[in-house]
């Protein structure tokens, strides 16, 4: 095929920049438009009223009884609830993931095709039914329950219907996403690396430290990016295991297109959302470029 050759691979990238502004820039241009608009009546939004930063004014302020507005911060508080507990959850995955990925890189190649097997298995089953599953065993009644008010010296301590519900629930769903890239990035690390620092003096702690660690960073990088960013917009689990009571902003824009038919608030939130996980991308980008250099 003759012709330019800037027209030609213009063609060639036509229809995925078609399906791409089609499939998500149409989408995201018509929810940034909803979310200045006002409530409407059965359809949700007023499509005639004229638009306005009223939606995202409301996150942070309210209309007293007089006409002026006061401070509210019950979404802000839910927003940084979101950002702590996404977090939180990163921070939990990298803990837990680090130690279980660097041990499966060791492990024979038959061994670790079996690991991988039973890491993804989870993900086999419905993400509703496993957190019905952490539902049982957190209960008052359920054995770890019981089990941590057996030996705890102030009784029973509720596991369930908090915070503290929510980030287990919340790591153990997003932990493969941790385990996974990091098991990539230790699969082929050359363990003679960590023997020379040994046999330089250097003890366990710093050899982990020096070497292990700034290796992982990669790996580390793009597990926390698949933790954290579904994190911030996770509803199921905040619903289920907080019992309603540690509110994420995923279950509010829930709410605003459910019971409450307030579609451009919601949409003014998920935006925020938005505008969230694309700060963390850029600020991950930035900071991955400035260790490159």
């Amino acid at each position: 095929m003759t012709g330019n050759p800037a027209l030609r691979r213009l063609g060639l990238l036509t229809p995925a920049l078609a399906t791409i502004a089609l499939l998500i820039g149409l989408p995201l241009i018509l929810l940034i438009w909803i979310s200045l608009l006002q409530k409407g009546g059965s359809s949700g939004v007023d499509w005639n009223a004229a638009p306005s930063l009223g939606n995202y004014i409301r996150l942070a302020w309210e209309e007293d009884f007089d006409g002026t507005m006061i401070l509210n911060t019950s979404y802000l508080v839910i927003l940084l609830r979101s950002v702590l507990q996404a977090a939180l959850t990163t921070g939990l995955s990298l803990l837990f993931g680090l130690p279980v990925a660097l041990w499966m890189a060791g492990l024979s190649r038959g061994q670790r095709d079996l690991m991988l097997l039973l890491i993804t298995i989870p993900f086999w089953t419905n993400l509703l039914v496993r957190n019905y599953a952490w539902l049982i065993i957190l209960r008052e009644d359920g054995w770890l329950a019981q089990a941590v008010g057996s030996v705890s010296p102030i009784g029973p301590i509720p596991l369930l219907y908090n915070d503290l519900a929510v980030a287990i629930g919340l790591t153990y769903s997003f932990l493969p996403f941790m385990i996974l890239p990091l098991y990539t990035v230790f699969e082929k690390f050359d363990w003679r690396l960590l023997e020379a620092a040994h046999d330089l003096g250097a003890s366990r702690s710093r050899a982990l430290r020096r070497v292990l660690i700034p290796i992982a960073m990669p790996g580390i990088a793009a597990g926390s990016l698949l933790v954290f960013i579904p994190c911030l917009g996770a509803f199921v689990t905040p619903a289920l295991l907080g019992g309603g009571k540690t509110l994420m902003l995923g279950n509010i824009i829930q709410m605003q297109f459910g019971a409450s038919r307030n579609w451009p608030f919601g949409a003014a939130l998920a935006v925020v959302l938005l505008a969230l996980m694309l700060i963390v991308m850029v600020a991950m980008a930035i900071w991955r470029n400035r260790r490159v250099r």
